[in-house]
C-alpha cells in the first residue's frame, strides 16, 4: 500500500475539476467542485474521501495524491477532451476541462503502476479505459439511435444491465443482473490493453463495466452508483481497500 492509514478509515482520493457556482452577491465563480453524493457514498461504507483541486502539479507529480490514499475514485462530470486520445471533437461533445483531464490521467496510470485500488465511475470508466491505452466513442446515440442512456432534465436514467460471471463487478452485486441510474452520451471506444468487460446494457449492448484481471482492484462502470444508497459497489470497494490496508498494516 503507497500510504499509511492511521484512522482506521481508508482513505479515498478524488481529482476534482473546476465548476462555475454562485455565493451570495458573487456569480458564476469558477470553483473545484463535486458532488456530495459520491462524499458521502464513501462516508457511508467506511471511508473518507480526499479531494484534490485538478492543477498541473498533479499530473506532473501524481504522487503527492497517492502518497496520501490508500485508494482513487475516478468521478463523474464533463467529456474528456477528445485530444486525450488524439481524435477530433465530435459535434456532441462538450468543451473539456483539459487540466482536469491530464491531472486525472496521470493519478489513474500511477496507480496502476502502484497497484493502488481504483474505481471508474460515468467520465471515470472512460478514463480508466484511457489509462489502459483505450479510446471512447463520442457519442453512443449515433449507433443506437436512441439516448436511453442519458439524463434528462436533471433527473437520472435507468436501465438495465448484466454481468459477465465471475468477475469484479458481478461479485460486487452478488448477481446476474442490476437496475443502474445513468446519464452518459459517451462510452468505451477502443477497449484498452489488458482490460474486460464485465458488464453490458440491457437490451442495446453498451459496455456498461471494465476491469483489469491484473490488479487488485481496477474497476469500471458506466453507470452512477453514488445516486443509488442501496448500490452494493461502494461496500464492495471499500471492503477490498480496507483488507489491502490491513494486509500491509500487519506485514
Amino acid at each position: 500500500m503507497h500510504s499509511s492509514n492511521n484512522s482506521g478509515r481508508v482513505k479515498v482520493g478524488i481529482v476534482v475539476g473546476v465548476e462555475h457556482g454562485d455565493f451570495g452577491m458573487w456569480k458564476n465563480v469558477p470553483t473545484a467542485m463535486l458532488p456530495t453524493t459520491y462524499v458521502e457514498a464513501v462516508r457511508r461504507t467506511g471511508g473518507t474521501a480526499l479531494l484534490f483541486p485538478a492543477d498541473d502539479e498533479v499530473a506532473e507529480n501524481p504522487d503527492q495524491v497517492l502518497d496520501l490514499v490508500d485508494a482513487v475514485i475516478l468521478a463523474g462530470g464533463r467529456d474528456i477532451g477528445p485530444a486525450t486520445y488524439s481524435q477530433s471533437p465530435h459535434t456532441a461533445t462538450a468543451e473539456p476541462d483539459v487540466v482536469r483531464d491530464r491531472a486525472e490521467l496521470a493519478v489513474a496510470r500511477r496507480a496502476l503502476e502502484l497497484d493502488v485500488p481504483i474505481l471508474g465511475i460515468c467520465r471515470g470508466m472512460q478514463m480508466l479505459n484511457l489509462a489502459f491505452g483505450g479510446t471512447l466513442d463520442q457519442h453512443v446515440p449515433d449507433s443506437l439511435a436512441h439516448d436511453d442512456h442519458a439524463a434528462h432534465d436533471g433527473v437520472f436514467g435507468k436501465h438495465e444491465v448484466i454481468f459477465v460471471p465471475d468477475t469484479v463487478a458481478a461479485g460486487a452485486y452478488q448477481s446476474d443482473t442490476a437496475t443502474v441510474h445513468s446519464a452518459h452520451h459517451q462510452g468505451v471506444g477502443r477497449l484498452g490493453d489488458g482490460l474486460t468487460v464485465s458488464a453490458r446494457s440491457v437490451p442495446d449492448g453498451v459496455i456498461e463495466a471494465i476491469e483489469s484481471p491484473e490488479h487488485a482492484f481496477a474497476l469500471g462502470v458506466l453507470w452512477h452508483p453514488e445516486q443509488d444508497p442501496t448500490s452494493p459497489l461502494f461496500r464492495a470497494f471499500l471492503d477490498r481497500v480496507d483488507g489491502r490496508v490491513r494486509q500491509h498494516s500487519d506485514s
